[in-house]
């Protein structure tokens, strides 16, 4: 078993994931893969449950009854992370729009000193391709109204291209963990940056998934927009606490 785990949520990704669990697996650095499954209807269980036979000892999945949201699906792959011996656990998607090649800077980034670092598209200017500009632009201010809001010092606030140590993910409550859309991005670096860990940014260049259909939408943005408030008035309050041993 490798020490570094990623996590891959999937929903209708046929066209996507054999691609990327072989591109993984052909980096120079060894990681597993964990897919969480959220009970696509297009075989992408099927497709992976193939691939598992030809790697039985680094390709895993969690088969669930549904959509039931991003952040869910990454707080049980952190859970069944935490099982096993896995000292760094990153989220990725399925698409290729987070190139995989940069799983081995993010990992150097924590093995280096840093308690989580973020593939960042937003360190050094704008590094987003093929997306039209509006998007961009929500996108972008939406990380800086995060940073406004709760005094964060992270560029890439909604980033999903993340690798936690373990100590980060042992600490964490995610019981108290409330969103599971795109704000769970937020929500987790908010509470690692509260719990004082150290966070760096590692900048990436994000492309837009060529392939496969996207997931986003402009109700997404809202639940971070909004619930960004929520998330500052729970940090003042001082009911952002470590896990319980």
């Amino acid at each position: 078993m490798s020490e570094n785990l990623v996590i891959i949520p999937t929903y209708n990704e046929k066209e996507n994931i054999e691609k990327i669990i072989r591109y993984v697996f052909n980096l120079p650095m060894e990681f597993d893969i964990l897919v969480v499954e959220d009970n696509s209807p297009d075989g992408t269980a099927d497709i992976v449950k193939r691939l598992m036979q030809e790697f039985p000892d680094r390709l895993f999945i969690e088969e669930r009854k549904g959509k039931l949201g991003l952040g869910t699906a990454y707080i049980h792959g952190f859970k069944w992370a935490l099982e096993r011996d896995y000292q760094y656990v990153t989220e990725m998607d399925a698409d290729f729009s987070h190139n995989p090649d940069d799983l081995i800077r993010l990992h150097d980034a924590c093995a280096n000193g840093a308690d989580l670092a973020i593939g960042s598209r937003y360190k050094c200017g704008v590094n987003v391709v093929n997306w039209p500009m509006g998007r961009v632009l929500m996108s972008y201010y939406a990380s800086a109204y995060v940073r406004f809001v709760t005094g964060m010092k992270v560029r890439d606030t909604t980033a999903g291209f993340v690798c936690y140590t373990r100590k980060v993910l042992e600490t964490i409550d995610f019981d108290r963990i409330k969103f599971i859309g795109y704000a769970f991005q937020i929500e987790m670096k908010y509470t690692a940056w509260k719990l004082g860990f150290k966070i760096e940014e590692v900048s990436i260049i994000f492309t837009d998934r060529r392939e496969g259909t996207s997931k986003m939408s402009g109700g997404i943005f809202r639940e971070a927009i909004f619930g960004v408030i929520n998330l500052r008035w729970r940090g003042m309050w001082g009911k952002i606490k470590p896990r319980q041993k």
